[in-house]
């Protein structure tokens, strides 16, 4: 957390901004005070009873001395500085309010000037203000009770003497106790605010703000104020005892909610668990309270806390009811869920931890229209009863944790963070659970994704007002609009994360969050030295890179694809014109076989990053160090170079094909050469032929790009190899002998592929063609495959195949069904959900669509 002062900010600033705040307070003598200045409470002393003037005397004594010790670096000035340094001592014994309301005008002044050129002052000056505000109250309470005690002795002694003398003391003593419990109330108010500001604070931290958790500053504050309450009590007690309590009507019940509501707020989520809990995974949290050093440290037996998971509509019940909860159903499984309050006398720290938390199932709301799983946002309830021996009462303590969206496999992470991160930058400080906008301003929401972006890429590089023009562009699908229309725009959660881009499979969201992921893994460096401009359009790249020289290129980020890079580049040709070429993107898994740099090094028509800055001066600290000579092992080194559109960096390279099976015989020759003139920014496999090894003629049968069935005959294991190429870097690493065996044979639902590979029943047999399954030979268990359908909705598996830790009942919403099977390996095909269920009586020849299409996982 910054902890900027104003006067680091007024000093740097011209003396002319501020001439007129000086008159009656020298500039040379203000910038001797320095900080100490505005760490004073002037703003808070407005009255002019005995407390305010006492303490403003005890300031400017403090002041004098301040002054005093910083003269021997003042030079020739120093004399003058004295003179003045004593006048203002006597004008603060004869009026230290007047001296007050002179400082306070300063203070009010400087924040003035800096507010009008910067529109903000420094967080930290806001908590410091705070802090003394606090600070003072409780010290004026502390003065009245004192008072109260006096006057209390007073009335003891005088009780005997005339009546008139008496009432009067009991009226003081009454006025005094009812304004004491008054601004108790005050003080409580105040840091009930406090704490919840740090729960706020807490929250957006979970989006990569900033956050100071340390709670001892909120501790100390609490052990006070139940300090001063006790004392209240203490002299309420012996007044009643001397004037009778119906002097004093309604003020016990008074403070005994003021107290039970400072022991309530006390109890707080130290260490939040993780709003994207997954099922069958541990996590870890912890409980504070923070009156448990004033409460337990003599007590012998510790109580416990337990924690549960409530709905949202469960935890909004407590939030209009608290008190003991009383669920008629459980929401969700938790064990490892009681933990004892521990109390730590060296740290100060009352608290429980809970190191073993386990969600082994969670139990699905009915939801609202289109709400997916991952929009349902529950928590974890902690509660408590600890009790006040000096009253004997029971308080029962509940806190609840951040929303949280619990998922049962990985694939429903991305749009659970989505959830979460909606709800930690929009929500309310005192909000009804979970309640949050739905429509939001763009500014708010451009300071989110910002925010994002730097704590999750750990730079300080943050996103630029031209960033933010083109994500506003992107999230609105307008591109006539300027940066200050979209000021007054608002944005929808579904604009966010629930309605796809135009001509894109994703959402505004899934999109940002793999740009991040990327430059997260991979393009830190690059990103933090301003190589990368990363959010520009195609068009308005071109206006920046028209009027360059030839090979002048820059990085941006894929808007087709989620996490690619890609490179942008102006190329001129003979007669003079020039266009804009886009190189494919690059992605993770491009990125870690070679490096973004070495990459561009590779590529010899990029030769100015923008703005004509040669790429070996600006790559050169990223480029990887090339190894000469032969290593430790006696090899000579070889490295990858990348090579895109017509280059002619090295020949074609002649890779004989792998045998195909007869009915792929007639779409290529088998010994044909394939030539590549052209690397693909993704390796291309490409396994030698059987010719280039005569071994392999004899180890190895033909494999068809299809599953083999199960026969009655015994087969030899069956190779399976890839049907497509691989990059000659692969190819070196012994690719030519890639052989997968496979002792069983287990039929597979195939995915409907293009209208061409709809095969019948009929044709299917026809246009299958095995060696070594002759016609006529179809075992039984062959036969009653081709009989029965197929469902490509294949139903939750049973007896052996279903783990014994996972269990799948009708209660289960499709979503999470589908997340369980493939947490555990089976992976049903990912099918329109408007769409009927198709059924097929035999499998359909798989094609290399079907090996290309991302979303079917067979």
């Amino acid at each position: 957390m910054s902890k900027m002062s104003l006067w680091s900010i007024v000093s740097k600033m011209p003396p002319e901004c501020f001439s007129s705040l000086y008159a009656e307070f020298p500039l040379k003598v203000r910038q001797l005070l320095g900080e100490w200045l505005e760490n004073q409470p002037w703003e808070f002393l407005q009255g002019s009873d005995t407390f305010c003037t006492s303490t403003a005397s005890a300031i400017l004594t403090d002041m004098v001395k301040e002054l005093c010790g910083a003269l021997p670096g003042c030079g020739n000035d120093s004399e003058w500085i004295l003179q003045y340094v004593n006048t203002l001592e006597l004008l603060g014994r004869r009026n230290p309010l007047k001296v007050v309301e002179v400082f306070r005008s300063i203070l009010e002044g400087e924040k003035a000037v800096v507010l009008k050129q910067f529109h903000r002052l420094p967080p930290s000056f806001y908590q410091r203000q705070e802090e003394m505000k606090f600070n003072l109250a409780v010290q004026c309470l502390s003065y009245k009770l004192n008072k109260i005690h006096t006057m209390e002795e007073s009335l003891r002694q005088t009780k005997e003497n005339t009546s008139t003398h008496e009432g009067s003391l009991k009226g003081q003593c009454t006025s005094q106790i009812m304004e004491a419990v008054t601004e108790l109330e005050n003080v409580q108010v105040q840091l009930v605010k406090r704490i919840n500001i740090w729960k706020r604070q807490q929250q957006l931290a979970g989006n990569g703000a900033p956050f100071d958790g340390n709670l001892d500053p909120l501790q100390d504050r609490c052990e006070s104020l139940f300090d001063l309450y006790l004392q209240l009590s203490q002299e309420l007690a012996k007044v009643t005892t001397e004037l009778g309590m119906e002097h004093f009507p309604g003020v016990l019940e008074r403070l005994n909610s003021s107290l039970s509501t400072l022991v309530k707020s006390s109890f707080l989520v130290e260490h939040q668990p993780p709003q994207v809990p997954k099922t069958q995974t541990k996590f870890q949290t912890s409980v504070r309270f923070l009156l448990g050093l004033k409460l337990f440290s003599t007590s012998a037996k510790m109580p416990m806390v337990k924690a549960t998971v409530v709905t949202e509509k469960q935890a909004r019940e407590l939030v209009r009811n608290p008190g003991p909860e009383h669920w008629s159903e459980n929401m969700g499984d938790i064990v490892n869920n009681v933990a004892p309050l521990e109390l730590s006398l060296t740290s100060r720290v009352c608290g429980a931890s809970f190191k073993n938390l386990l969600l082994k199932k969670i139990k699905r709301c009915e939801r609202k229209g289109s709400e997916s799983v991952t929009e349902e946002k529950c928590a974890i309830l902690f509660s408590t009863d600890v009790t006040l021996s000096v009253h004997n009462v029971t308080f029962h303590l509940q806190t609840l944790s951040l929303p949280l969206v619990v998922i049962v496999h990985g694939n429903q992470d991305n749009n659970a963070k989505a959830t979460v991160l909606w709800d930690n930058a929009f929500s309310e400080a005192e909000r009804i659970p979970f309640v949050v906008a739905d429509l939001v301003p763009w500014p708010r929401m451009y300071e989110m994704l910002n925010l994002r972006f730097v704590s999750e890429v750990q730079t300080s590089h943050g996103l630029t007002r031209d960033h933010f023009f083109f994500l506003a562009q992107k999230i609105f699908n307008d591109s006539t609009s300027t940066a200050e229309d979209f000021q007054e725009r608002c944005v929808s959660w579904a604009q966010f994360n629930k309605e796809l881009l135009p001509n894109r499979g994703f959402t505004f969201w899934q999109w940002f969050d793999g740009v991040v992921d990327l430059t997260r893994k991979y393009l830190k460096s690059y990103w933090s030295d301003k190589l990368i401009i990363g959010f520009i359009s195609k068009q308005y790249l071109q206006q920046l890179l028209l009027p360059q020289l030839d090979g002048t290129f820059l990085l941006r980020f894929s808007d087709s694809e989620i996490g690619g890079i890609t490179i942008a580049h102006i190329q001129k040709n003979v007669d003079g014109s020039a266009q804009i070429q886009n190189i494919q993107p690059f992605c993770a898994k491009d990125l870690s076989i070679r490096s973004l740099a070495d990459r561009i090094h590779d590529l010899k028509q990029l030769q100015y990053l923008y703005k004509q800055k040669p790429k070996d001066i600006a790559f050169k600290a990223h480029y990887t160090k090339e190894q000469s000579g032969k290593n430790s092992w006696g090899y000579v080194p070889a490295r990858i170079t990348i090579i895109v559109g017509d280059q002619n960096q090295s020949p074609p390279v002649d890779v004989p094909t792998w045998p195909a099976s007869p009915q792929e015989s007639n779409l290529r020759t088998s010994n044909s050469p394939i030539h590549f003139s052209v690397y693909s920014p993704s390796p291309v496999l490409t396994p030698l032929s059987q010719s280039q090894d005569p071994s392999l003629t004899q180890q190895m049968p033909p494999a068809p790009l299809r599953p083999a069935f199960p026969t009655d005959q015994s087969e030899p294991p069956v190779s399976r190899t890839p049907a497509w190429s691989t990059s000659p870097q692969e190819s070196s690493q012994g690719t030519s002998n890639i052989a997968i065996h496979s002792s069983v044979e287990i039929p597979v639902p195939l995915p409907p592929t293009a209208a061409s590979h709809q095969l019948s029943n009929a044709s299917y047999l026809d246009n299958m063609s095995y060696p070594w399954l002759s016609e006529g030979t179809r075992s039984p268990i062959m036969q009653d495959i081709e009989k029965e359908p197929m469902d490509i909705y294949p139903p939750p598996p049973e007896g052996r195949f279903l783990p014994d830790h996972m269990s799948i009942n009708n209660n289960m919403e499709d979503d999470d069904i589908t997340a369980l099977l493939m947490e555990n390996g089976i992976y049903p095909m990912a099918v329109d959900a408007s769409s009927p269920r198709p059924t097929h009586n035999l499998p359909q020849s798989l094609g290399n669509e079907c090996i290309a299409n991302q979303n079917w996982m067979a």
